[in-house]
């Protein structure tokens, strides 16, 4: 009792008895715990993101705006790497991750896996999460936020459209949802919105790889006059299937990527693309997790600056260089 008066300032304890045990603490190195103090209070300062993959652009900043909100709160941040969307995989992950006494839960949600993860999520544990879409179908409502992209995806196609192109093909990351992601809904709203019936969109993966092989047939095709990008990485495997068969950028084909990574600028040549503030969305996430946590005040401001076109040099009217 008395080293704990110590640690925690009692002013209750002596003089030369605190000295005592001061001196003691320096000899022995001893370092306060600071989670087993919280759980001794009854609460966790930690917070654990579940996520699919912190290597993707996305996730890594988020995860940082996350860590950064948590850090100037006094909370420490822990990782929850989700393997699979197999439904044991998921158990296990949120089993090893999650607890009643932890701090709180960010599922970032933008794939099946999150999906399948926040679902999950045991009743009791604070839960946020960053969704691509502003739902999760399964009629649950989750606090939650979400960057626009919708809309973004909408702009975006609409700028290839105002330049003269007749229509814009996309190639498309992987959805969160059964259906579609959001950026490939606002690609679809703003075409049809324009009287064009959207083309047959070209599904993808994540990496500029997936979508070199699944663009080629695109490349090849001389209607083919603009692309939109699920995000940067799969611009540059479309920027590289173009290339190779000859086709110049922004001569032949206008591109557009989505997310601005810090390399877009760097393309050859610089990339247009839509600009998402990932880590403003952690930070959101992190204050909206502690107001879950505890509701007394007003919902949080979002903090997240909104989504922006960036015009580089891969886009351009029609048919400076159109080959017949």
């Amino acid at each position: 009792m008395t080293v704990s008066r110590v640690i925690n300032g009692n002013p209750s304890v002596s003089t030369p008895t605190r000295q005592r045990v001061l001196a003691a603490i320096g000899q022995l190195e001893y370092r306060p715990s600071r989670s087993a103090r919280d759980l001794s209070r009854g609460r966790s300062r930690s917070v654990t993101v579940m996520t699919s993959d912190t290597g993707l652009y996305g996730r890594a900043a988020l995860l940082s705006g996350v860590e950064e909100a948590a850090r100037a709160a006094g909370y420490h941040v822990n990782i929850g790497v989700l393997d699979s969307p197999d439904p044991a995989a998921i158990r296990a992950a949120i089993d090893h991750s999650c607890d009643p006494s932890s701090g709180g839960v960010v599922v970032i949600a933008f794939d099946a896996a999150g999906v399948h993860a926040l679902r999950a999520i045991p009743p009791g544990i604070p839960c946020v999460a960053a969704l691509e879409v502003n739902n999760v179908e399964d009629g649950r409502a989750y606090p939650s936020v979400a960057l626009d992209d919708r809309t973004a995806a909408a702009t975006a196609t609409r700028h290839l459209l105002d330049l003269g192109h007749r229509t814009v093909h996309h190639v498309a990351i992987p959805s969160s949802s059964r259906t579609s992601s959001a950026r490939m809904q606002g690609w679809r709203s703003a075409l049809r919105k324009a009287g064009i019936q959207p083309p047959p969109p070209v599904l993808a993966e994540w990496g500029p790889e997936s979508a070199y092989r699944a663009a080629r047939h695109l490349a090849v095709d001389p209607e083919v006059s603009a692309v939109l990008c699920g995000n940067d990485d799969l611009a540059l495997g479309v920027i590289h299937a173009l290339r190779e068969a000859g086709r110049a950028i922004p001569g032949d084909v206008s591109v557009i990527g989505f997310d601005d990574t810090p390399l877009a600028a760097f393309y050859a040549p610089p990339l247009t693309t839509v600009r998402l503030d990932f880590a403003g969305l952690g930070r959101d996430c992190f204050a909206l997790l502690q107001y879950v946590v505890d509701p007394g005040g007003p919902r949080p401001a979002r903090l997240a600056d909104p989504p922006r076109l960036i015009i580089r040099e891969t886009t351009a009217a029609p048919g400076r260089h159109r080959r017949a």
